[in-house]
């Protein structure tokens, strides 16, 4: 299979470009530290808010396309109508079940001695996380204890109740309960971590989970 670029769903290949390259380098730990005299270790504040936060996610997209110059210079025109500045979503053909979200920023070059041009798309505001295409949905029915697994970016699920409805969790040693009304609800203090997370429900109802999972 030939390596593919889809902006958002859209095959490069399909609009006539090769991709040569793409890095996705992951994205930095926000760190900040203080120096105290006096200390042998500075102080950190990297999980101050309880979990690690990332810099942006910078990429690089490099396409070539072989023909002439014209062609080359009609074909870049519609790709800068169409994404330069744009918030866009990019996934490759070797993952396609995870993508990213930024603003894409196009150049353009031309080498006419052997017929090609080249594309590159540089982001550098990126989401820091990865997302999955299709979001996580789990609907119990009735009285019961289920499981909400989670990848590594934590999330707060939307929750939507047909009836009453009672929730009981823990995080850590910390125990939870709430009790809603027919609705929809985001409950902040209820972010799911990475792995199974266990939550006990009431209703005579029907009640689902659904959010977005996520990853480096």
């Amino acid at each position: 299979m030939i390596p593919d670029i889809y902006i958002n769903d859209i095959s490069v290949i399909s609009m006539g470009w090769i991709r040569e390259k793409i890095e996705f380098p992951i994205p930095k730990a926000q760190t900040e530290t203080v120096i105290v005299p006096g200390r042998n270790s500075p102080i950190r504040f990297n999980e101050a808010l309880g979990s690690v936060s990332f810099e942006p996610r910078a990429f690089t997209i490099i396409l070539s396309m072989l023909g002439t110059r014209k062609n080359f210079d009609s074909e870049v025109l519609l790709m800068a109508n169409k994404y330069n500045g744009k918030l866009c979503r990019i996934k490759t053909s070797e993952e396609p079940n995870l993508y990213c979200i930024g603003t894409l920023n196009l150049n353009s070059s031309y080498e006419p001695l052997i017929s090609k041009g080249q594309l590159v798309i540089e982001c550098m505001d990126g989401d820091s996380y990865r997302y999955h295409a299709e979001p996580t949905e789990v609907i119990q029915t009735g009285n019961g204890t289920i499981n909400l697994k989670n990848d590594f970016m934590p999330v707060v699920p939307t929750i939507i109740t047909t009836s009453e409805t009672v929730l009981k969790w823990k995080v850590g040693e910390d125990s939870f309960h709430k009790t809603l009304s027919s609705g929809t609800w985001v409950i902040p203090e209820f972010e799911l971590h990475y792995g199974s997370n266990s939550i006990s429900i009431e209703t005579t109802g029907t009640v689902s989970f659904s959010y977005r999972e996520g990853c480096l």
